[in-house]
């Protein structure tokens, strides 16, 4: 998994150069930073992560994103970790202040003391950048709404995040 987001990384990198040459620069965004996760499974419990996301801009105000993330933890001495991998629109209004919401689409999975299960997944959040240099954005606060359905039921989670965003 570590290796597919590294190569996704790299990928995004490339394609920030080959828009700068082009003249398309601020077209992309990375964004990276840690992530909380209140997971609402059987147990439900806190779960400590990363997330990290691309997003390509169409307009100012609107883009693709992929987002990826990973969480782990032992509520009730279970050891767990979930991940996801999540794609879709995003609206965001240009500015120093940046606030943004986003519909995404995709799958999950699950490990949990020898078990492993996978599953559709949903999000739906919304967040604030706001910028710190050229090129350079915090993300204050983003919040998701986190859906899967994993052994026979589903889960309603809530993810917290906050990191840099880079503009290329």
């Amino acid at each position: 998994m570590v290796r597919k987001l590294s190569l996704l990384l790299a990928l995004v990198f490339v394609a920030s150069i080959s828009a700068r040459a082009q003249g398309i620069a601020d077209k992309v965004e990375a964004f990276g930073g840690y992530s909380f996760e209140r997971f609402r499974g059987s147990p439900s419990g806190n779960l400590n992560g990363w997330e990290l996301s691309g997003q390509y801009k169409v307009t100012d105000w609107l883009g693709g994103v992929a987002d990826f993330d990973g969480h782990s933890g032992s509520p009730n001495g279970l050891h767990e970790s979930v991940h996801t991998y999540l794609f879709g629109p995003q609206v965001s209004f240009p500015a120093r202040i940046s606030p943004f919401a986003h519909v995404l689409f995709g799958g999950a999975h699950i490990s949990r003391d020898g078990l492993s299960l996978s599953s559709f997944a949903t999000a739906i959040g919304a967040g604030i950048d706001a910028r710190i240099a050229h090129g350079i954005s915090w993300r204050v606060i983003q919040g998701d709404y986190v859906h899967t359905h994993f052994f026979g039921s589903a889960q309603n989670s809530a993810r917290l995040s906050t990191g840099i965003v880079i503009h290329f």
